[in-house]
């Protein structure tokens, strides 16, 4: 099955258009995101592949902005370890999902791999991706399930705190402030 989704970022001002594509093995994300931010043009595209349980085990991010280009590539084993160029990345340990700021489709992979219950939370530890300010690091995360539909989401660093909306397969259908869905179409792309 594939979803072709658009995402309208308010704060970022850009625009996604991000496939994801799953499978009986797992699923895979491509997307890419353009906008602008502090008077400047950025264009971001990556590629996330996840097993069946939605455990990440490989994304690639392909970055421009400031007049710099960024490249970044680890594979993990779904379990929290992870490695780039065949080295073992020791500061990412115990790290399942990664979160890209610029994007509400990294919120999807904690959703759909903890299968949290309602009134269930669950603290994880995630990479956190921030391209504008080139800094790549560990970071805490809650997630609290307060329906079917609605995600609290918190940012335990820096006490960002927010209300998600997802539909069925656990993708943001509005993320209050950031990211609002314009558009979805289920596909067959090939």
């Amino acid at each position: 099955m594939q979803t072709n989704l658009l995402w309208t970022g308010l704060e970022y001002y850009s625009l996604e258009n991000c496939l994801v594509s799953t499978s009986e093995v797992g699923s895979e994300i491509t997307s890419t995101v353009i906008g602008q931010y502090n008077k400047k043009i950025y264009r971001v595209e990556y590629l996330i592949k996840t097993n069946l349980h939605w455990e990440t085990v490989y994304f690639e991010i392909n970055s421009r902005h400031s007049d710099q280009t960024q490249v970044i590539i680890m594979e993990g084993n779904g379990k929290g370890s992870w490695s780039t160029n065949g080295q073992r990345i020791e500061q990412f340990e115990g790290c399942i999902d990664i979160d890209i700021p610029l994007t509400p489709f990294t919120n999807t992979l904690p959703i759909n791999r903890l299968q949290l219950r309602p009134k269930e939370a669950q603290e994880i530890q995630v990479i956190y991706l921030d391209l504008l300010e080139h800094q790549i690091k560990p970071v805490r995360q809650r997630y609290i399930r307060l329906s079917n539909q609605e995600y609290h989401y918190e940012n335990v660093p820096n006490d960002f705190e927010a209300v998600i909306q997802v539909d069925e397969l656990g993708l943001v259908i509005n993320y209050p402030s950031l990211f609002t869905r314009t558009a979805t179409l289920r596909t067959n792309y090939r």
